[in-house]
């Protein structure tokens, strides 16, 4: 991973204090702070995941809604109460839930579905395209046990009722392209500019 530009300082800030002017300083904050965790036994960091699926999207001329959502897709491993995914788990921890409610406040519908569904957008994809199961990693399969299997009908009709839905399903492919070991990323300030549009956006700030 590389560093794009000065980092601000990484003093953490209690979630109930944030506001539109230091959110998207406290999510940096956590990517410098916390983004060296590992992720699931996976060849990448909790931050390197995250940050792959964002240089993807990016590099493949993906909006900037699909961009953001695969920065923060994971942002719920670093703030729920039910700590982070370990192997040995078996139960899941719900880390989409944990990472919708701190983005909600901030980010527009879009985003948080992107973080909130994209464990379901999991079981949706092995219930509707078989082949999709192929993709995952052996702990993406595991998790998948664990966050109830494969979707049955009328999970599939309920999920596919989202207005969000393709956003939702673009992240969750980013999600499983974004473990690739050794692979060259910007750092977390080189999307904070587009982070902060997206916040701006829901707060209903004009540039």
């Amino acid at each position: 991973m590389t560093s794009s530009q000065p980092q601000p300082a990484t003093t953490h800030v209690p979630p109930a204090t944030l506001d539109r002017e230091t959110i998207v300083a406290f999510l940096g904050s956590i990517f410098d702070r916390r983004g060296g965790e590992e992720y699931l036994g996976e060849p990448v960091t909790m931050g390197e995941h995250m940050l792959q699926g964002a240089t993807i999207a990016e590099q493949n001329g993906q909006p900037e809604e699909i961009i953001v959502g695969a920065l923060l897709h994971d942002i719920g491993h670093f703030t729920s109460e039910f700590g982070t995914y370990h192997p040995d788990d078996t139960e899941d921890r719900h880390h989409e839930d944990a990472g919708a409610e701190v983005l909600e406040r901030f980010f527009p519908s879009v985003i948080t579905d992107c973080c909130r569904y994209h464990v379901a957008a999991k079981r949706y994809l092995c219930a509707t395209k078989p082949e999709y199961f192929k993709r995952l990693s052996p702990a993406s399969v595991h998790t998948l046990e664990l966050q109830g299997g494969p979707m049955n009908a009328e999970e599939v009709a309920a999920f596919e009722a989202n207005p969000n839905l393709k956003e939702i399903i673009a992240v969750r492919y980013l999600d499983e392209a974004g473990k690739r070991e050794g692979m060259e990323t910007p750092d977390f300030w080189h999307f904070a500019p587009m982070v902060q549009r997206m916040v701006d956006r829901h707060c209903g700030v004009s540039d």
